[in-house]
C-alpha cells in the first residue's frame, strides 16, 4: 500500500468545516435508512428467522460486503489506537444494540421498547459532549429533552400506553447506551479513517465473533423463511447493518455530533409510517400530531445554537482529511 492512502485527500476541507446543514441532511440519510428496520425485523422475525440469527447474521453478511469493498480500495489498514476505538464502536453498533434489542423486545411489548430507545438522541448527545468535546447550549438541552418526552409520548399514544417497567428493560438500557457510545466513537473515528471506511473495518473486526453466534443460532434453531422474510434480511444486511452508516457517520463526523444526533427523533414516527404502508398497520390522529411535534423538537434541537460564534462548529477538527 503506498502512502497516499485513498481514505486521505489533501485537496478536500475538513468534514467538520463543511457547511452547517450538511452534517444533520447526511444523518437524516442514514435514519431514513434506518427507520425501515424495525418494520422490516417484523417481517424477518414472523414465524421464521431467530433473534439471533436475525441480530449476528446480518452483522456476518455486512462484514462480508465490507471486506471485499476494502480489498477493493485498497484502504490502509488502521493503526493500533485505531484498532482500539473500532473494538468499542463494532462492541456498541454491531454487537451491542442489535443484539440486546433482538432479545429485548420478545417480551417488551414495541411501543415500550420506542420509549426507552428514544432516549438513544439524548445519549448520544451526552456522548459527544463528554468525549467530543462539544459545548451546547441550553437551549439545545431543552429541546433534546422535550424531544425524549415526546418520543415517550408518541409511543404511549400508537402502543396504547406505557405499561410498567418490563423485565426487558436493562437490555433496552443497555442497548441505549452501547449505541450510543458506538455512535460517538464512530463519529469522531470517521474524522481519521473516512465514514464507510469506519464501519467497514468495525464490520470486519466483530465478523469472527458474529459468525460464531449465527452458526449458533443455526444450530439451534434452523432458519425457516419465505421469500419476503429473506428479501427482509437482505435489507438489514446490507442497509441497516452496512449502508447507512455511510451517511450516519458522515454525519456525525460533520458535526456537531450532539446537533446531528437528534435528528434520530425522526425515526420511530418515520418507522410507523413505513409499518402503515408496507404492512398495513393502522396510523390514528393523534399518532400523526405527536408524529408532527417529535419531528418539531428534532428541528429545534438541530438549530439550537452552540455556544460560541456558529463557525466553531466542532471541536477537535481532525489533523488528517477523510473524505468517507
Amino acid at each position: 500500500m503506498n502512502r497516499q492512502s485513498s481514505a486521505i485527500a489533501a485537496v478536500r476541507p475538513p468534514l467538520s468545516t463543511q457547511r452547517a446543514t450538511s452534517g444533520p441532511g447526511w444523518g437524516l440519510v442514514g435514519v431514513v435508512a434506518f427507520s425501515f428496520t424495525v418494520p422490516f425485523t417484523r417481517v424477518a422475525a414472523h414465524d421464521g428467522l431467530s433473534p439471533l440469527f436475525i441480530g449476528a447474521g446480518r452483522a456476518v453478511v455486512a462484514a462480508a460486503l465490507a471486506a471485499a469493498v476494502l480489498t477493493l480500495t485498497r484502504q490502509a489498514r488502521p493503526t493500533g489506537r485505531q484498532w482500539l476505538r473500532l473494538a468499542v464502536v463494532a462492541a456498541g453498533v454491531v454487537a451491542g444494540f442489535p443484539l440486546l434489542t433482538s432479545y429485548a423486545l420478545q417480551t417488551a411489548p414495541a411501543s415500550h421498547g420506542a420509549v426507552v430507545v428514544g432516549l438513544l438522541p439524548a445519549a448520544t448527545a451526552a456522548v459527544a459532549v463528554l468525549r467530543g468535546k462539544e459545548g451546547v447550549s441550553r437551549a439545545f438541552w431543552l429541546f433534546a429533552a422535550l424531544g425524549a418526552v415526546a418520543v415517550a409520548a408518541f409511543a404511549a399514544v400508537q402502543g396504547g400506553g406505557l405499561g410498567g417497567l418490563h423485565g426487558s428493560d436493562a437490555l433496552l438500557v443497555g442497548a441505549v447506551l452501547a449505541a450510543a457510545v458506538g455512535y460517538g466513537e464512530g463519529g469522531l473515528l470517521a474524522r481519521e479513517l473516512g465514514s464507510w471506511q469506519t464501519v467497514s473495518w468495525a464490520l470486519v473486526l466483530s465478523a469472527p465473533l458474529m459468525l460464531a453466534l449465527t452458526v449458533r443460532a443455526v444450530v439451534d434453531e434452523p432458519p425457516a423463511a419465505s421469500g419476503s422474510q429473506w428479501l427482509a434480511f437482505a435489507y438489514l444486511c446490507v442497509v441497516s447493518m452496512y449502508l447507512g452508516f455511510f451517511a450516519w457517520y458522515r454525519g456525525l463526523a460533520i458535526g456537531p455530533m450532539a446537533q446531528v444526533s437528534q435528528v434520530q427523533l425522526v425515526q420511530p414516527v418515520l418507522s410507523i409510517l413505513w409499518a402503515a404502508l408496507l404492512l398495513g398497520e393502522t396510523v390514528t390522529a393523534p399518532t400523526v400530531l405527536g408524529g408532527l411535534v417529535v419531528i418539531a423538537c428534532a428541528c429545534l434541537a438541530v438549530r439550537a445554537r452552540f455556544r460560541g460564534d456558529r463557525g466553531d462548529r466542532a471541536h477537535g477538527a481532525p489533523g488528517r482529511v477523510a473524505t468517507g
